[in-house]
């Protein structure tokens, strides 16, 4: 009987659940959506890796710490004659040197354009060999024959128009090469967007490596040994100094360090479908809890015959679990709409995925069903229990609920604590000494604020909305006055649909304020610290000598500086280590160039021979001037620096440290000193706006450059913000979506269950006009009601955000007004936009067919 019960009300009412198994659909379509993406793109990696990875691969040594390369650094080799000892261990049938570097990029010396991406899969250049597993295979042209020539993958040559007989240019850290395409090569497996470049083995070595060496020596097995016995064999044979790594080991690195970089679309696509995920249990907590009052008779006739409470509430959750189960269904169908749309985005930016081989994992549908069926189930539980709480003679007698006295102080209490707390988090977080400290109070702060205001939200929205709606009696008369009241009849149901809009708005105004004052911050440093006119970032090869060669010959400029930028592991007095960014700059940096607030010591002292550390890493690790700080470089060079100067927090480089050329000159050779920024200050008199026009000539063959001027600099930084900050803008879209789903059912279920009411407000003179206009007027009261309680949020939030990072790097807040209007008014469009259709139908209505609904 209940579950005969449950089916025939929940398809008597399906129109009416319309909306919320939208919002289950979207939630549940963007966590499936997400997974098959992630599933795809480490699929097809790991296709290409098991395609082609060797037997096992000797490689050079693991750097100490897992140093990371650095723009310019020269890539790690082993021996040549390795390849012969490889060849040598039993169970080999073939040995090869490999050369593979990833620091030098691809230039169409016609066009001085890059070829193949710029940003996303990398470029690979290395020399032509045949292996068994060869990724890609000759189908034009021939292979490298001379040290004049390349090959060039085909999907590159394609975007970038080039052919066989076409010029190509190699540049990196020693210099520019021209080659002539020999060949076209096309990829044997899954083309996941790398651009490939082939030279012959000699000239490989002698461009790429500066050495006879490799980057590797792939071998493969005659049958006779599995993969593990050649790994030990080869280790028998090579000592412990080389990684040797099997194909399955190699596989799983490559895979993992993919999927390391999948994971910060992977991680926020997963949190904003939460985001929705709250967001629409807010629809479907109210869709059910005025479906059960609008069946409060039917609820007290089943318990008058017999029916149980649990019989009741059991009969809500069938409908909910039959809504989650149609929900999920349709969810994970739709997200493959949705892989595929991240499919294409990915490929914009470089990577090349076919939408053919989505990846449908057990685990889609394992999330997808857990994720849609849970919400709503738990959503639906708060009206059922609700509902399962009526008396039966209560129930025949009066469409009521029980009272909520006691559940209403329950409420306020609760939410006055958990506001209170998450306001005294936010308070302690603004004024923590340390950003980390700082980052997980406001983390939980932002967390008990959010649930504060949705708890108190019911008892808000009588005063605030009484507020809000004040003018509409006087604005539009009885229709004006109608809605203000019709807001407030239901606390509990406005406060629900408002704070799924509260959610959303918060998100956006708090990331409005934390990108604004990003960008001020940002600016206000290159105003106060930067003294040079022009700043020149060399890219993924670092900067050339004969690039700084070229802003020396520019007419207008005055001096040029140079940055070279390392990574060290500081062994600090009290023992411990920690990794840091080292710059090494000349005198020039501090005397003229920049100005950097100074904490304590002198930065002349840096000339001397000193380190110049950041106030944040000086007091993190207990550091004053006079200490002895032991730096160690990649390649094992090492050298003891006294601490000389500390910088103040409101510095534009942050934390990082400095050393003087010559300094670091006497532990790291200057061929191991990449060099990565160039900064030029213009002559005196000089027009500026010219001489950079000057200066973009002189290095246009150089497209990895980055030339910038201050305004244009402060640009870069700006679009970087707002990159990510557009990117939180479209996935909040998600959840102010379902916001508004959420508005349109509570009104639409709201005119279903006043039916009677309207019929006799029309009964008794009011216009279909002004019944239209008193639906609208309450959406956009609701509407406003909820950006108000979410710019609120925002803003506590965005302001907290900045105060706890204003030691690394954002010192000045800015509230971004713009922004805040332009909310309060989109709410207002929101609420008129929600109001559309029920307002439609509720002047559509027959006034007879209204007034005799019971």
């Amino acid at each position: 009987m209940l579950l005969r019960t449950s089916l025939r009300s929940f398809f008597a009412h399906k129109g009416r659940m319309a909306l919320s198994l939208i919002a289950v659909v979207l939630s549940v379509a963007f966590v499936s959506g997400t997974l098959v993406f992630s599933n795809t793109a480490t699929s097809t990696f790991s296709k290409l890796f098991a395609a082609t990875a060797s037997d096992i691969s000797v490689q050079p040594p693991k750097p100490a710490d897992d140093e990371e390369p650095q723009a310019g650094d020269k890539p790690a080799t082993v021996p040549a004659q390795l390849a012969q000892q490889v060849a040598s261990v039993p169970g080999v049938k073939t040995a090869i040197g490999q050369v593979m570097v990833g620091n030098a990029i691809l230039v169409n010396p016609a066009t001085n354009k890059l070829v193949g991406p710029t940003s996303g899969a990398p470029t690979l250049v290395g020399n032509w060999t045949d292996t068994p597993r060869n990724p890609v295979k000759i189908t034009s042209g021939h292979v490298p024959q001379n040290s004049g020539e390349l090959v060039l993958d085909a999907d590159t040559a394609k975007k970038a128009g080039l052919g066989i007989g076409d010029k190509v240019r190699v540049d990196n850290a020693t210099g520019q090469h021209p080659y002539t395409i020999a060949g076209i090569a096309t990829f044997t497996t899954t083309n996941p967007g790398a651009a490939l470049a082939f030279l012959d083995t000699a000239t490989a070595q002698q461009v790429l490596l500066g050495e006879q060496a490799y980057t590797s020596v792939e071998a493969f097995g005659d049958g006779s040994r599995s993969n593990d016995q050649l790994k030990a064999d080869a280790l028998a044979e090579l000592g412990s100094r080389y990684q040797v790594k099997t194909a399955a080991e190699q596989k799983a690195d490559n895979t993992k360090a993919i999927g390391s970089g999948l994971d910060f679309m992977k991680y926020a696509m997963l949190g904003f479908a939460g985001i929705s995920l709250i967001v629409g249990g807010f629809l479907i907590i109210n869709t059910f809890s005025m479906l059960v009052a609008q069946r409060t008779r039917e609820i007290g006739l089943l318990r008058a015959i017999g029916g149980s409470r649990r019989q009741v509430n059991g009969s809500v959750l069938v409908e909910a679990l039959i809504l989650g189960v149609l929900g999920s269904t349709l969810g994970v169908a739709v997200g493959l709409g949705v892989a595929v749309g991240l499919i294409k985005l990915m490929n914009a930016i470089g990577m090349d995925l076919k939408a053919s081989d989505l990846e449908i994992g057990p685990d889609v549908f394992v999330a997808g069903y857990a994720v849609g069926i849970l919400i709503t189930v738990v959503a639906a539980w708060i009206p059922a229990r609700r509902a399962s709480r009526i008396a039966p003679m209560a129930a025949l007698r009066d469409h009521g609920t029980p009272a909520e006295a006691r559940s209403n102080l329950v409420r306020t209490v609760l939410g006055v604590l958990l506001t209170g707390g998450g306001a005294g988090l936010l308070v302690l977080a603004g004024t923590a000494d340390r950003a980390g400290t700082g980052g997980q109070l406001l983390g939980l702060g932002l967390l008990l604020t959010l649930i504060g205001f949705v708890v108190l939200g019911p008892l808000l929205a009588t005063v605030v909305i009484k507020v809000l709606g004040a003018l509409l009696p006087a604005l539009f008369g009885p229709s004006g006055k109608l809605a203000q009241r019709n807001a407030m009849r239901n606390p509990r149901r406005t406060g629900a649909t408002a704070a799924a809009l509260m959610i959303g708005l918060a998100l956006v105004i708090g990331s409005s304020v934390f990108s604004s004052s990003a960008v001020k911050s940002a600016s206000a440093q290159i105003d106060r610290s930067v003294g040079v006119d022009y700043i020149v970032s060399g890219g993924r090869t670092g900067a050339t000598p004969e690039m700084i060669d070229a802003v020396k010959r520019t007419p207008g400029i005055d001096h040029v500086t140079t940055e070279k930028d390392l990574d060290a592991r500081f062994q600090l007095p009290d023992g411990k280590t920690a990794r840091a960014g080292i710059a090494a700059v000349p005198p020039a940096f501090f005397s003229t160039d920049f100005r950097l607030p100074v904490k304590s010591g002198a930065v002349e002292s840096i000339v001397r021979g000193s380190l110049g550390i950041g106030e944040g890493f000086a007091t993190d690790h207990h550091l004053v001037v006079g200490d002895s700080i032991t730096v160690h470089y990649a390649g094992g060079h090492t050298q003891v620096l006294p601490v000389g100067v500390v910088f103040g927090k409101d510095s534009l480089y942050g934390d990082a440290s400095f050393v003087d050329f010559a300094t670091m000159a006497k532990a790291v050779p200057v061929a191991g000193q990449p060099v990565d920024r160039i900064y030029a200050k213009a002559a005196p008199g000089a027009d500026v706006g010219r001489t950079l026009t000057a200066l973009q000539d002189a290095l246009q063959q150089y497209p990895q450059l980055t030339v910038k001027d201050q305004a244009g600099y402060k640009e870069l930084v700006q679009s970087q913000v707002n990159t990510l900050l557009y990117l939180i803008y479209g996935l909040v879209g998600l959840s102010i979506t379902v916001a508004v789903l959420g508005v349109v059912n509570t009104l639409a279920l709201s005119v279903v269950e006043r039916t009677r009411e309207i019929g006799l407000l029309r009964a008794i003179g009011i216009s279909r006009r002004q019944l239209r206009r008193m639906i609208r007027l309450e959406s956009v009261v609701i509407a406003l009601f909820g950006a108000v309680l979410g710019t609120g949020l925002g803003l506590a939030w965005g302001v907290t955000a900045q105060r706890v990072l204003r030691d690394q790097g954002l010192g000045t807040l800015s509230v971004p007004t713009t922004t805040i209007v332009v909310t309060l008014v989109s709410s207002v469009v929101i609420g008129l936009v929600a109001a559309l259709v029920p307002a439609f139908r509720a002047g559509r209505m027959n006034v007879l067919a209204a007034i005799a609904t019971d």
